[in-house]
């Protein structure tokens, strides 16, 4: 028996290569010799198998099963791409194919010699279509083991061939459920039956049958059926892909069928989140620890934006770490109507700012803090044009004013094509996102040990909650304009969160520490003699107000402080603002975020 070219043991070492889509099945080995292996054929010979009724009476037409020293294939597609290449590769090998509908029509059409399923299994199609293989003369030739002389036995009692290779992908249920308006009988009649079922019949008795279910696999497997190679490794991926092909698709099914049936639910019994490969990253939160990133297949996410579908457009490849803080970014500035640049760092936002003109946005969220904006992440909620992208490009840090700002990542809803050239002249490893606004009512998940925590995502935003005034002084219009903007901006901090902000600009912020005291130090300490006047904003209540967070609030001139409510010291944070004359509203709604 011949071996495989080098070439084509190239390409047939075991493993996963993750594409751009996180798609391709075989990788290249560090040494390709040493993946050149003799097949061992998976085809007992015709003495050992029995006599059968010949190709030649099946093709012609009769209702007969093909010899079983015939190498044999079944095709059965849904998406035909590549499918005529695939069909005349086989046959130049010498396989037989076996095909239904309009799978047969295809392969016909190119050229292709098919022996149709009904002349195999003796019956027509049947019930519209959704009967067409679920038979005997199809599932035994998959699932008989080639080494068990009483299975090969079986099939020649019953005039059985043997099937060595089943290519088959499934109705396109998801495209069909996510493509718009679809009646519940027209989604039930598009979930696959048969498909399914030969996929997974072949998966289990890979050893003998090669199973294919993605197109872009197709160039692997002639190839490897041309090496004439036994590489149970590659027939163990190809039945894991199929596995997986099945389960992504089951699951689907399963979330769309909760959907129809229990409609406002978000949390099923049980559900499965299919996750594909969509790319290895260098390596996770630190150098020593392994990643990788993976895409969202329900159809809940279903063209709902975020930066997991983003579009890089320029710069180094993302990390683990990046992911983590454009997403942050993109989450908060987002959530703003008006024009707003958000500069994120550690994903916390450490500069936020509202103005008509965008530039101006962009220098004050910049000057909020200078020093954490520096290798930080800038957002942006409207399209950068070239003016913008000079402005990136060239803006000096206010801690100095001749430092050029340096940025991991930019990332905005689009660009102009000027803006992106402009934008691309910065550095030659800036990352430039392009990315779709994120659908609010989405389903969070945040995995711990052993378990997953899910909840709905927190979608309140000011005009959605009431700002009740429990203090002697009302907020003025101005005041109470600049707490909603702080409140905006407080529940993207992490807690316990402070921020301080006036004028649609955030500036300071106090995050990630045990007390709230101590966040409001940070705080003030960042926005220094600005915040006199402006509004403060707890992600929390204040669980003290003398000598605590409140008075100290009070005593650096806060104009008015918002914040939820509900301690049971809530009349002492009132009558201490009271005493000071600063104007206290409770929102009733808590940010918390950890």
């Amino acid at each position: 028996m011949r071996q495989g070219s080098p070439a084509a043991a190239a390409k047939l070492v075991a493993g996963v290569r993750a594409s751009p889509h996180g798609r391709h099945l075989v990788r290249a080995p560090r040494n390709p010799a040493s993946r050149r292996i003799s097949l061992s054929s998976s085809l007992s010979s015709a003495a050992e198998r029995g006599p059968g009724p010949s190709m030649a009476a099946a093709e012609a037409g009769a209702s007969t099963a093909p010899s079983s020293g015939v190498k044999q294939t079944l095709i059965s597609l849904s998406d035909k791409t590549d499918l005529a290449n695939l069909g005349r590769g086989l046959q130049s090998l010498g396989f037989s194919i076996i095909s239904t509908g309009g799978t047969a029509s295809s392969l016909e059409a190119a050229g292709v010699n098919v022996t149709k399923v009904e002349q195999i299994t003796h019956f027509p199609e049947m019930l519209d279509g959704r009967v067409k293989t679920l038979h005997p003369s199809i599932h035994g030739g998959i699932l008989a083991r080639r080494d068990q002389e009483h299975h090969l036995k079986a099939l020649n009692e019953h005039g059985i061939g043997t099937f060595d290779v089943v290519v088959v992908n499934l109705y396109p249920f998801y495209k069909k459920v996510t493509s718009g308006a679809i009646s519940f009988e027209d989604g039930i009649e598009n979930i696959d039956i048969g498909g399914p079922t030969m996929i997974r019949a072949a998966a289990k008795n890979h050893k003998d049958v090669l199973v294919v279910v993605d197109h872009e696999d197709y160039p692997a497997l002639l190839e490897y059926l041309r090496g004439q190679q036994d590489d149970q490794q590659f027939r163990r991926m190809l039945a894991w892909k199929a596995f997986q092909h099945v389960a992504s698709y089951d699951s689907a099914v399963s979330e769309w069928l909760w959907k129809q049936s229990n409609k406002g639910d978000m949390f099923p019994p049980s559900f499965t989140v299919p996750l594909p490969l969509k790319s290895t990253l260098r390596y996770g939160e630190n150098p020593h620890q392994k990643a990788a990133f993976y895409g969202d297949k329900s159809l809940s996410v279903f063209n709902a934006g975020g930066i997991a579908t983003a579009v890089q457009h320029h710069g180094k490849e993302m990390s683990y770490n990046n992911y983590l803080d454009a997403d942050a970014a993109w989450n908060c500035v987002s959530e703003f109507e008006n024009p707003t640049c958000v500069v994120v760092k550690h994903t916390n936002p450490c500069g936020v700012a509202s103005r008509q003109d965008i530039l101006e946005a962009y220098r004050l969220a910049v000057k909020g803090d200078p020093v954490s904006a520096f290798g930080g992440i800038v957002a942006f909620n409207t399209t950068i044009d070239e003016n913008l992208a000079k402005e990136i490009r060239e803006f000096r840090s206010p801690t100095d004013g001749e430092t050029r700002m340096f940025y991991e990542i930019v990332v905005a809803p689009g660009y102009t094509e000027k803006g992106l050239a402009v934008l691309k002249g910065k550095s030659k490893t800036l990352r430039i996102l392009e990315a779709k606004k994120s659908e609010k009512g989405m389903l969070s998940l945040r995995q711990v040990s052993g378990g997953w925590l899910a909840q709905e995502s927190d979608d309140l935003a000011p005009e959605d909650i009431t700002f009740t005034t429990v203090s002697q002084k009302a907020p003025t219009d101005s005041e109470l304009s600049d707490a909603k903007f702080a409140w905006l901006c407080v529940k993207h901090v992490k807690s316990n969160a402070i921020v301080i902000a006036k004028n649609n600009c955030m500036l300071g912020m106090g995050s990630g520490q045990p007390n709230r005291v101590d966040s409001l130090r940070l705080a003030f300490r960042k926005a220094g003699e600005e915040a006199k006047g402006a509004a403060l904003a707890s992600d929390a209540f204040f669980p003290f107000a003398w000598k605590d967070a409140v008075e100290e609030a009070c005593e650096n001139g806060i104009g008015v402080i918002a914040e939820p409510g509900g301690s049971m010291r809530d009349k002492e944070a009132v009558d201490c603002c009271d005493k000071y004359g600063v104007s206290l509203v409770f929102t009733g709604v808590r940010h918390f975020r950890h």
